[in-house]
């Protein structure tokens, strides 16, 4: 009887925590889902050790609409991670739901549909910010520099392997 009775209790604690574990894919302060990608919105940001005004800057980004990963939230602050996977806390009046990716691939030729025979619009050099306009299952349509188009999804960070944009 004894032996019964735990097993529903565990039973009951092993359906509770999956449960739980779908509710802690949302961020706690603005419900949205974590991971997520978000962009800088200005063109100075400093990142801290934890999430106040009294915690140490570690270091500032400096460059505008950078795609970062958020990771966490607390209060007004949001935990960010970059592309080299360095992270720290940013005010969330400092980022924007603006979809960017970086490109990955030096001379990325962005095509004019989704498919590698497609006509080339242009070529973009590794490191080049592009804003996200939307993505298939292997393609983002991307724009930069006046320039729009294609390419493929795993040359471009910002954006998940299964991700779909429009």
């Amino acid at each position: 009887m004894r032996f019964a009775r735990l097993l529903g209790v565990l039973a009951l604690c092993l359906c509770g925590s999956a449960g739980l574990a779908d509710e802690q894919r949302l961020g706690p302060e603005t419900n949205l889902p974590l991971p997520r990608y978000v962009s800088l919105k200005a063109a100075e940001s400093n990142v801290r050790r934890g999430p106040s005004l009294t915690h140490r800057i570690d270091w500032v980004f400096q460059r505008r609409s950078m795609p970062l990963r958020v990771v966490a939230e607390y209060g007004h602050w949001r935990r960010v991670v970059d592309r080299e996977g360095q992270g720290g806390w940013i005010h969330y009046t400092l980022l924007s739901g603006v979809r960017t990716v970086i490109v990955d691939e030096d001379m990325l030729p962005i095509m004019s549909r989704p498919h590698p025979d497609a006509m080339v619009n242009a070529q973009l050099q590794s490191g080049v910010v592009a804003r996200l306009l939307e993505c298939e299952i292997d393609w983002c349509r991307i724009a930069a520099d006046g320039h729009r188009g294609w390419a493929p999804k795993s040359v471009l960070w910002g954006v998940e392997p299964d991700e779909l944009h429009d």
